[in-house]
């Protein structure tokens, strides 16, 4: 019934679509566990919106361009995620300091402790290009 190449093909789609949706489930299942709620009542995802809440006020245009640049290395897809992450991040560093406004420092500390271990070659990188002294930093890496 099943011949040679449409065997083939059918088969190529199976696993094609297989591998589809486990990388697609494998998101939402990251997704979802940055949802659930820890010890005190809140999740990641529930502190970030907290923090970025919070300091909203404390937010320039210069800032918020800076973390544009600092997230325009990020794929497109997954971008807005970043923000959010790195924005919360920063969020909680200046409500630590009790700042009166969200300044580079306060940025670069923000964007150094939001980006994982993996990625710091990249953040290295593109704090160079913007010719930022990662002196003072060395600490958070």
């Amino acid at each position: 019934m099943l011949d040679g190449w449409f065997l083939v093909f059918i088969l190529f789609w199976v696993v094609i679509l297989i591998s589809l949706m486990a990388i697609g489930g494998f998101f939402m299942f990251r997704k979802f566990l940055k949802r659930l709620p820890k010890q005190d009542g809140k999740s990641d995802m529930d502190w970030e919106e907290y923090y970025v809440e919070k300091t909203k006020k404390l937010w320039t245009s210069d800032v918020k361009e800076l973390l544009e640049e600092l997230v325009s290395p990020v794929p497109e897809l997954f971008r807005d995620v970043a923000r959010q992450k790195i924005a919360g991040k920063i969020g909680e560093v200046a409500l630590n300091e009790k700042a009166k406004k969200i300044d580079l420092d306060i940025v670069i500390k923000g964007y150094i402790l939001a980006t994982p271990k993996r990625d710091h070659k990249f953040l290295r990188k593109k704090l160079d290009e913007l010719k930022i002294d990662l002196a003072p930093y060395e600490h958070l890496f």
